[in-house]
């Protein structure tokens, strides 16, 4: 009898012993939680640092401060815009991924920084786990530009004149692996030519050449052309879109004007530092939201040339479902194609 109270005070002992340390794991996890909570609900504190993975002054630069200045009345707090490059984005990309999840770093993104680099570049983060979606903002189809003096007037005539002078045609893209890049190739394969691919560090120099008639050929972010179109410097041959843009109607898809199925969208989305937590999350894309129905706003994107998602799919989901699907359309083309960095 001794014996079996021992061994039942020993039993009830481990056991009164695990308890303690189980409900001090609890309260632990309680007293996260709740530290979480109250972070959450007094966030934010002090101003948000929005990355933006390119120098000032282009197309994905533009788009991020008119948002941020929007987003700090909506906030509450400066939302400051700070531009970290190199390698194609994937630097800026990667001081976001590897933030601290608090809020305070958030990163602007596109179809280039978020899906085409994780086909080129050896990263050192996924693009789809070590990130937390926050809103899809705003997407830009590309236009296929050309200098005045190619006799081409429409895409139709265009596409005969690069097939009778492919040797010496010269299509411009705003560097290695970038959407324009991807476009470049496309069109290659697309009308069986072979023009010369040349790439420049970004697409103002780019642009520049163009003007200088240097380059026959561009497809550039309808937010850095569609200017030069407008006044009479360059001449607009097809947009990237299945439909034709809101801010320049009178240009036709490529689709419609001789390319069938010929689409790509230069959209951009907003993300933060994965474990970020989903009441800071809700209030970061409450505030893009709110920024974005915007009379304002809306107007300076669609100057542009940029087109506001619907409202149902300016959500985190819908961003990280968006830009999965993007992954698996544009990877297995990329690679296919053997583009790389160079």
């Amino acid at each position: 009898m001794h014996r079996f109270l021992n061994k039942l005070t020993f039993s009830y002992g481990n056991r009164e012993e695990a308890g303690m340390k189980i409900s001090r794991g609890v309260l632990f996890l309680v007293l996260i939680g709740c530290a979480l909570s109250v972070a959450a609900q007094s966030y934010p504190l002090r101003p948000i640092s929005l990355v933006v993975a390119f120098s000032a002054g282009g197309p994905t630069d533009s788009i991020a401060r008119i948002v941020a200045a929007r987003m700090t009345g909506a906030i509450g707090q400066t939302v400051v815009v700070e531009n970290t490059t190199g390698a194609g984005g994937t630097i800026g990309v990667g001081r976001v991924a590897k933030g601290a999840p608090d809020g305070y770093l958030i990163g602007i993104g596109h179809i280039g920084t978020h899906v085409v680099n994780g086909a080129i570049y050896p990263l050192t983060y996924d693009l789809l786990t070590d990130l937390e979606p926050v809103a899809y903002i705003a997407t830009n189809p590309q236009i296929l530009v050309g200098k005045l003096a190619i006799p081409a007037k429409n895409l139709k005539e265009l596409i005969a004149w690069v097939k009778a002078n492919q040797d010496t045609v010269s299509i411009a893209t705003g560097g290695a692996g970038t959407p324009a890049h991807v476009s470049a190739v496309y069109f290659q394969i697309a009308t069986g030519t072979k023009p010369q691919i040349v790439h420049y560090r970004g697409a103002a120099p780019a642009m520049q050449d163009m003007l200088a008639g240097q380059i026959e050929l561009n497809f550039d972010q309808a937010a850095n052309s569609l200017p030069q179109v407008r006044a009479g410097k360059v001449r607009a041959y097809g947009v990237t879109s299945k439909t034709r843009l809101a801010a320049a109607p009178d240009i036709p898809t490529l689709d419609e004007a001789g390319l069938p199925n010929f689409t790509m969208a230069v959209w951009h989305g907003i993300w933060a530092p994965k474990g970020t937590p989903q009441p800071i999350i809700a209030k970061l894309n409450a505030a893009l939201v709110e920024a974005l129905a915007d009379p304002g706003v809306r107007t300076k994107l669609g100057d542009l040339g940029q087109e506001i998602p619907p409202r149902e799919q300016q959500t985190p989901d819908y961003l990280r479902a968006f830009h999965k699907a993007e992954i698996e359309k544009w990877w297995p083309i990329i690679k296919q194609a053997g583009i790389k960095v160079e």
